[in-house]
């Protein structure tokens, strides 16, 4: 494992670090992306839509990035297993892991369709299992390997997102303590992130409804959705030598929801 940096600066930079972001073209991931680059990380972007991401990876590599990315489905079998192979070509090791692909239908528990249960479970969850499980030897050779899961708040209480992503994104975090004990001796650090409501693409059908946010904001103290980049921050911070001593914790994003009681 690599000592601890002894120069402060070092503590807050990514600097030479190479990282792999799933779901990187949009919302939280496109954030991580942006602050991880200006960090001075590499990053190698995974996404579905291969025309978005293509015009992403030029642009970065126009402001002087070192970025690769693959589009790829990761419900498809071996998904994982052919992305770690991209990742081996491109850089020949890896650093950091983050897990943020994710996606959701909203409604009661007894309306769900078998496709449907199947479908959040593959993209939520065993997408994250499955690139934990294919990216553990590039993580151990680095020797300060870093995996980051983006969860929810929904994983720790009951929101109106529906049972299955609840579900989905709470086994997330019991993966995250599991690994983070498991592969503590390989110097493999494992944290998670849960955000409330975020200002992105995939919560704008909640966030435009006018009686939907007022609830929402009813329920956070600090009244007002979050951005993206503050789950950025909080993702480079569990991916920097500053957190160095962090591992197996859930950091909640979540402008105080979950501290609110009654």
């Amino acid at each position: 494992m690599n000592p601890i940096p002894s120069t402060q600066p070092s503590l807050w930079s990514l600097s030479g670090q190479r990282a792999l972001v799933t779901g990187g073209t949009k919302g939280i991931g496109e954030a991580i992306v942006r602050q991880f680059l200006d960090l001075g990380a590499s990053v190698f972007i995974v996404a579905r839509d291969n025309e978005l991401l293509q015009r992403q990876l030029a642009a970065y590599r126009q402001q002087g990035h070192t970025v690769d990315g693959l589009s790829v489905d990761l419900g498809k079998p071996d998904a994982a297993r052919h992305i770690i192979d991209a990742v081996t070509t491109a850089w020949n090791g890896l650093d950091i892991l983050v897990n943020n692909t994710g996606t959701n239908v909203r409604k009661p528990t007894v309306d769900y369709s078998a496709a449907e249960y199947e479908h959040i479970l593959t993209t939520n969850l065993r997408s994250a299992y499955e690139l934990c499980q294919a990216a553990y030897p590039l993580l151990k050779a680095s020797g300060n390997g870093r995996i980051v899961m983006v969860s929810s708040v929904s994983a720790l209480t009951h929101t109106s997102s529906g049972s299955l992503y609840g579900m989905s994104k709470a086994a997330m975090l019991q993966l995250t303590r599991n690994l983070s004990v498991e592969w503590a001796a390989d110097g493999i650090r494992v944290n998670a992130v849960a955000p409330w409501y975020i200002n992105t693409p995939l919560a704008q059908p909640v966030l435009t409804n006018p009686d939907k946010l007022a609830g929402i904001l009813s329920r956070t103290p600090m009244k007002r959705v979050g951005e993206a980049v503050e789950v950025a921050s909080a993702v480079s911070f569990l991916s920097m030598p500053a957190s160095s001593y962090i591992t197996g914790h859930t950091l909640s994003v979540d402008g105080g929801m979950l501290a609110w009681g009654y």
